[in-house]
This record gives C-alpha cells, sequence and structure tokens, in this order.
C-alpha cells in the first residue's frame, strides 16, 4: 500500500491517479473529503485528519510500502522557517514510529545549500530529518521552479502589461511542469528501485531565461511582444503581502531569490538524461494561455 500526502495537489493527484491505474492500494490524506472525491470515486481509501499531528499522520502510515511526503506551505506562517521544521519533525516522527520503509520527498533545488536558503530552507531540514531515521530508503526529490507558479504573473501581465519579479532577466535558470515531477515520482514508487539515501534533481526540458519564458507565454496568449521586467525585492514582498502571504514568507522568498540570482541555487543541480523532462514551456504555454482566458 500507498501514503500519498498532498492527494489534492499538482503532484499528489497525478501520482494517486497513476498509482491506481498500475493497480496498487493507495491512501491519500485530506482535511476534506470533498477535496479528493474524484480520487476516492477512482479507488483510493481516503483518510481525513490534519496531517500536522503525528497521531494521525503514524496512523496513516502504519502498515505501508511507501510514501510520498511533503510540507504543504502555509503563506500566512509567522514564521515560516519554523513552520516547515515542525512539520517535519510531525513527518519524520510518523516515518520512524510506523515503520514505513521507503519514502519519497518533494523537495527542491537548492536545499544543497548550507545557509539560509529562504523558502527552502525547511527542506533541508525535512532531508536530514528522514536520513537520520535508522533502516529506511529515501529519495529526495528536487525540482527546480514550477511552470505553474508563473500563473501568479497573470495579475501583473493584466494590470501593468508586463511580467516581473527579482529573478534577474538574463539569468539562465530551468522550469518544470507539475505534471513531470507526478510522472517520475511514479515511476520510482512503482519500481521501489532505491535504496539508502538519495537525491534526484528534476529539471525541465532545458534551460531558458525569464526573458525567453515570457516571450513564449506571450505569444501564447495573444501578446507577442510581452516584455519581463526585474522588479526590486521589496516590490516582491508588498505584492505577496497584498495577495495575502506574511512578511515572513515574502522575506525567505526574496532571499531564496537572492541566491538564485547569484548562482547558488542551480549550483549543484547537474542535467542529464535522468534530471531532464518532457515537457516543454511551449507545451506548458497553451496551458498558461487557457488559464490567463478564463
Amino acid at each position: 500500500m500507498y501514503v500519498i500526502m498532498g492527494a489534492s495537489g499538482n503532484t499528489g493527484k497525478p501520482l494517486t491517479m497513476a498509482l491506481l491505474k498500475a493497480g496498487k492500494k493507495v491512501r491519500i490524506l485530506s482535511r476534506s473529503e470533498e477535496k479528493v472525491k474524484e480520487l476516492k470515486a477512482a479507488g483510493a481509501e481516503v483518510m481525513v485528519g490534519d496531517s500536522n499531528d503525528a497521531g494521525f499522520l503514524t496512523k496513516a502510515f502504519t502498515g505501508a510500502t511507501a510514501a510520498y511526503v511533503m510540507i504543504p506551505p502555509n503563506w500566512a506562517a509567522t514564521d515560516f522557517t519554523d513552520y516547515q521544521r515542525k512539520y517535519a519533525d510531525t513527518i519524520a516522527e510518523a516515518v520512524k514510529k510506523s515503520g514505513v520503509k521507503f519514502v519519497v520527498s518533494l523537495s527542491s533545488v537548492g536545499t544543497h545549500l548550507e545557509e539560509h536558503s529562504g523558502v527552502v530552507f525547511g527542506l533541508r531540514y525535512m532531508e536530514q530529518k528522514l536520513d537520520a531515521i535508522p533502516g529506511i530508503n529515501t529519495l529526495h526529490l528536487r525540482p527546480t521552479y514550477f511552470m505553474e507558479n508563473t500563473f501568479g504573473q497573470i495579475g501583473v501581465i493584466k494590470q501593468m502589461g508586463i511580467m516581473g519579479s527579482p529573478v534577474e532577466a538574463d539569468l539562465v535558470l530551468s522550469m518544470i511542469a507539475t505534471k513531470d515531477i507526478a510522472n517520475y515520482a511514479f515511476r520510482r514508487l512503482n519500481a521501489l528501485n532505491f535504496s539508502g539515501k538519495n537525491v534526484q534533481y528534476l529539471l525541465g526540458q532545458r534551460d531558458l531565461t525569464y526573458k525567453e519564458v515570457a516571450a513564449i507565454l506571450g505569444k501564447a496568449i495573444g501578446k507577442p511582444d510581452l516584455q519581463y521586467s526585474e522588479f526590486p525585492p521589496e516590490g516582491l514582498k508588498q505584492a505577496l503581502m497584498q495577495m495575502g502571504a506574511g512578511e515572513s514568507l515574502a522575506d525567505n522568498m526574496n532571499k531564496f531569490i537572492g541566491h538564485l540570482n547569484k548562482g547558488k541555487v542551480l549550483e549543484d543541480a547537474k542535467r542529464d538524461a535522468e534530471s531532464t523532462t518532457p515537457t516543454s514551456i511551449e507545451e506548458f504555454a497553451h496551458t498558461f494561455a487557457y488559464v490567463f482566458k478564463m
């Protein structure tokens, strides 16, 4: 049996469906059965509760062969890193007490950094907590920036006619479609072909710059001249807080982007056949255009 955290999300939902289609028994965790009714109808066992509760999570993991774990975002957390650490402690305690032997975690690029890396520093802590548990096999997925995060640019495009963030316009980076993360997680969980402590980077179809992304997405939405502009960090902070984020999340996001602009976030991520995923930004642009026009 497989246990999936975040089953209603961008990676957990397609991962659950893929496992069910492969004939696997799947238990999914949710705060609300309504949010996962499609997965329940497809055959998933649903456990409703708070996955930040060690007792609930231990019960959920007990009897499982493998688990897919993650720390759900909490934009309003007073101390974002402290929130991540406490959640990681809960996951690690449940894994240890339940006896589950295979764990795939959703981590991120940048977690190799020993200095405080902003929004991903708590994910480094999660990796370390899980790896410290004797007798389990871990696989930490470190995907790059989600293509779906560009949906946050839609309001900027409609209001200002540009894309923008503090990320340097000519910085070479990478983006990944979340469905490709789910597909990779399925492949490894279905095979259970890992042992010991493992890390796998997932880097999208190719490297590109935000200027290139703006041109491709702009063409898809009928704005072929769409430009990308660099915003000061304070501008991003204010925008995030206006969207409901706490000051801690906003400051940690800017700290992460600062490391990204210095080339540190992706310095450990080596592109090869295993880390390269199929969905191109051009393919994703069709989805972006659909959401843009809604």
